[in-house]
């Protein structure tokens, strides 16, 4: 079974920035898609950035511009830079990435990200 297993959360002032890091514990054949959603207490989990296997990109408003997914796939990992971080971006990420023949979604189990104003 593969898991997820992210990295990077923390406090952070706000202004400041954090680099998330997803990382797979085995290998994820036939990948359609790779992302990060947050979920703030009392909220529902949100995309904030997604990415096609064809490569296409996606971020909601409220993130775009600040924030950057990226995939390295000799490491078989993928990474979100948060710059320019505020208070309302509080949440706890998730990474999740859909792949093999069935389309599995997995999902980490998410790292905390506090922005102090």
């Amino acid at each position: 079974q593969v898991q997820l297993v992210e990295s990077g959360g923390g406090l952070v002032q706000a202004g400041g920035s954090l680099r998330l890091s997803c990382a797979a514990s085995g290998i994820i054949y036939g990948i359609t898609f790779m992302g990060w959603f947050r979920q703030a207490p009392g909220k529902q989990r949100e995309l904030v950035a997604g990415m096609l296997s064809g490569g296409s990109i996606n971020y909601p408003d409220s993130v775009k511009g600040r924030f950057t997914i990226a995939r390295d796939n000799v490491k078989n990992t993928v990474s979100l830079q948060m710059n320019d971080l505020k208070p309302e971006d509080t949440a706890v990420y998730y990474c999740k990435v859909i792949g093999g023949y069935k389309a599995v979604a997995y999902w980490g189990k998410g790292t905390l990200v506090t922005v102090s104003s």
